[in-house]
């Protein structure tokens, strides 16, 4: 039975994914004329994988007191949904702009179909994920403490629709360093730690953490483009 958040034709999203360390801004301004362009039916659909330089960005929950080192590293104040997050090296950031009129008009199924990719692509790798009720993201149990179970974020959330046009997306935690997250109260969330398949005991690479993604992508998608590799950020 095809998932209903399959295309109603048979247009495949571009899948691009660019090495090296791609700034925020340009890719931001990229993503929102793109977005303006699938909405004119100017444009395909397109999946982009990346990694960006250490910054945090800001959500339109954000609040002041979340951030909690002004001067670390660059602050981006975004459109997206969420509050405060990091991006930086050894994480990939998967932007995704899709037209939910060609598949369906629904942000809560988008996001609910999207943290199952993330679940599926950790599978792979012998990993766990879970979904917490009033909680965006991707979630691994941790370390018992005081009878209970604590739990750590893997993968993050932020998504923008706009004319039923989505744009921003995702991140997933491969092999950052963890400890550029203090700078922030990641997502709001005081209570939960922060995790990554490196600390979880995995050295994996980009590209396997990709292939991985890319079919659990299609499973909840449908079918893509073969993968552009690009040697840096080319919108």
């Amino acid at each position: 039975m095809t998932n209903s958040l399959w295309r109603k034709d048979e247009k495949k999203p571009l899948w691009r994914v660019f090495e090296g360390l791609t700034d925020y801004e340009p890719c931001f301004s990229a993503m929102r004329r793109l977005n303006d362009l699938i909405r004119d039916n100017k444009a395909s659909e397109q999946i982009w994988l990346l990694e960006h330089p250490a910054l945090y960005t800001a959500g339109l929950s954000a609040k002041p007191h979340d951030l909690l080192d002004h001067h670390r590293f660059p602050v981006y104040e975004t459109d997206r949904g969420g509050q405060y997050t990091y991006h930086g090296p050894g994480q990939r950031v998967v932007y995704l702009m899709l037209d939910l009129k060609e598949r369906k008009r629904d942000i809560r199924a988008l996001v609910e179909a999207l943290e199952w990719v993330i679940i599926d692509t950790l599978k792979e790798f012998g990993i766990r994920g879970h979904i917490r009720p009033g909680r965006v993201g991707v979630w691994i149990d941790g370390q018992q403490h005081n009878s209970h179970l604590t739990e750590d974020k893997i993968a993050a959330l932020g998504i923008k629709v706009r004319s039923w046009v989505t744009f921003h997306g995702l991140s997933l935690n491969i092999a950052p360093d963890i400890e550029h997250f203090s700078g922030i109260v990641p997502c709001g969330q005081t209570e939960f730690g922060i995790t990554s398949l490196k600390d979880l005991g995995l050295n994996c690479d980009f590209i396997s953490v990709d292939r991985a993604f890319k079919r659990a992508f299609e499973t909840r998608f449908g079918p893509v483009s073969e993968t552009e590799t690009h040697s840096r950020f080319e919108p």
